[in-house]
């Protein structure tokens, strides 16, 4: 398994949340999920290579910062 961390600018609320949710499932229904919303940061731990997991996050509306 792989540990990333993302900082999400555009990651605030509830319904940020659900949609990086959902589509981290579509993309790995194994994935682990760790938000911080109030420092709108994101850890994933997943099987995939980081840039497939920074591509969904980015898909969903949700570009991680370089």
């Amino acid at each position: 398994m792989n540990s990333y961390d993302f900082k999400l600018p555009d990651m605030s609320c509830g319904h940020c949340v659900a949609s990086i949710t959902a589509a981290m499932a579509e993309l790995d229904a194994q994935a682990a999920l760790d938000f911080k919303r109030d420092t709108r940061e994101l850890q994933v731990t997943t099987e995939l290579p980081r840039e497939a997991v920074a591509a969904a996050l980015s898909e969903a509306g949700y570009p991680p910062a370089p």
